[in-house]
């Protein structure tokens, strides 16, 4: 992959931080939508085939003018309902399921501008609000994931450890009788590569502990911090469900089916190095067929679809995050309405809560870096402002 062979940009260039924001702004504001639209007797699959379209709608209003700057979906939206972990996008072509009242949801997408990836992740229950507040094992799960994220948040940041976040994520699960998911990996993000080297591992079991890279995270370093909490043994397995997102890999390999060399060359040309569905190419039927060869011979890395145990609940959030010398700048990721969330655990842990308590505010010397934002997004033509804070709140 010549992206990773080259110096890449990072976000010491001003320029590369306003890419970051602009793709910020589009996987927020798309998240923001999907959350009303979570609602008793929706499709699945129409939701996720939603979110799919406003990330490709969004992306293509930017740099219009600019034909080389490439730019799209960097993670496909996927909906994974209580006991379901992850990557659950499924295809047109299949049966779909409906939502129902109080079904924990939890949403996955994110999207790229010239190849800088912001991603989020965002949990609810359906039909929860201040007037129906939701209580027991959906709200602890919830709640434990929501705060895991907040002290993660405090603690990736230039100079700490990545063991150190994943001792405290697993710290905040226990203090709601939760366990973070064995082995979830969070990634830095470096350009046009969604799972870069550096990672954070959740609840890594003894083989894992061995094999896992301790690393020290570094000014101008980009991640994507992934907290998944189930309310069970927190192990995923697979199930009798059909894979749909995958992720080219660097690998060569001469096809021999004419339908499979015709879906990898639609998949190299249309999704590059980012995650994609199943659901995105023209013929879901064909796309079925060609997938097989590509991942037989690891041309194409899948994700597939988690479970924990049935009757146990997973929730899950996810942020983006650029290590500033002023402090980490969040830049993905909404506020939970906690308030609609009633658990009978709390942190007890007096150096987690006092953590907890501490501003993620940053300090602010923008000035000299408005302007250049300013002629940048000027230039682009980006959407409207959908309100997201700049990674300021907590």
């Amino acid at each position: 992959m010549a992206e990773k062979d080259e110096e890449a940009p990072t976000i010491a260039e001003d320029l590369v931080v306003t890419k970051y924001k602009m793709a910020s702004e589009i996987t927020n504001r798309v998240v923001k939508e999907l959350l009303p639209k979570c609602v008793e007797g929706a499709s699945v699959v129409e939701i996720c085939d939603h979110g799919d379209k406003r990330l490709a709608e969004e992306t293509a209003k930017v740099f219009k003018k600019e034909k080389e700057v490439k730019k799209g979906i960097a993670f496909p939206t996927c909906l994974s309902v209580n006991h379901c972990i992850c990557h659950n996008s499924p295809l047109k072509s299949e049966p779909d399921s409906q939502l129902k009242n109080g079904d924990l949801v939890k949403l996955d997408l994110g999207c790229h501008i010239d190849g800088f990836i912001a991603v989020v992740a965002h949990s609810l229950v359906v039909g929860a609000s201040k007037d129906n507040k939701i209580t027991g094992r959906k709200a602890d799960v919830i709640l434990a994931a929501y705060q895991a994220c907040e002290i993660a948040l405090r603690l990736v940041k230039p100079g700490a450890e990545n063991d150190v976040v994943s001792d405290h994520i697993g710290k905040v699960a226990d203090e709601f009788k939760c366990k973070p998911v064995e082995g979830m990996l969070s990634h830095q993000l470096v350009r046009n590569q969604i799972d870069g080297e550096k990672t954070i591992i959740l609840n890594p079991n003894e083989n894992q502990k061995k094999e896992h890279k301790k690393c020290e995270f570094a000014i101008h370093e980009v991640y994507a911090v992934d907290v998944l909490v189930s309310t069970g043994e927190g192990k995923g397995r697979e199930a009798d469900v059909r894979t749909t997102v995958y992720k080219k890999k660097d690998l060569v390999y001469n096809l021999k089916m004419k339908t499979s060399r015709a879906f990898f060359s639609d998949v190299d040309k249309r999704f590059g190095t980012m995650p994609f569905t199943l659901r995105a190419c023209d013929d879901e039927k064909k796309a079925k067929m060609g997938v097989i060869e590509c991942v037989k011979h690891e041309l194409l890395q899948p994700f597939p679809v988690l479970w924990e145990r049935e009757g146990e609940f997973v929730a899950q959030f996810k942020f983006t995050v650029l290590l500033m010398p002023n402090g980490p700048m969040k830049i993905t990721g909404l506020p939970l309405e906690t308030e609609w969330y009633e658990s009978e655990f709390s942190i007890k842990d007096e150096a987690i809560k006092s953590m907890l308590s501490t501003s993620t505010s940053r300090k602010t010397a923008k000035k000299k870096k408005k302007k250049a934002e300013k002629a940048m997004l000027d230039n682009a033509q980006p959407t409207a402002d959908n309100g997201e804070d700049d990674g300021d709140d907590a």
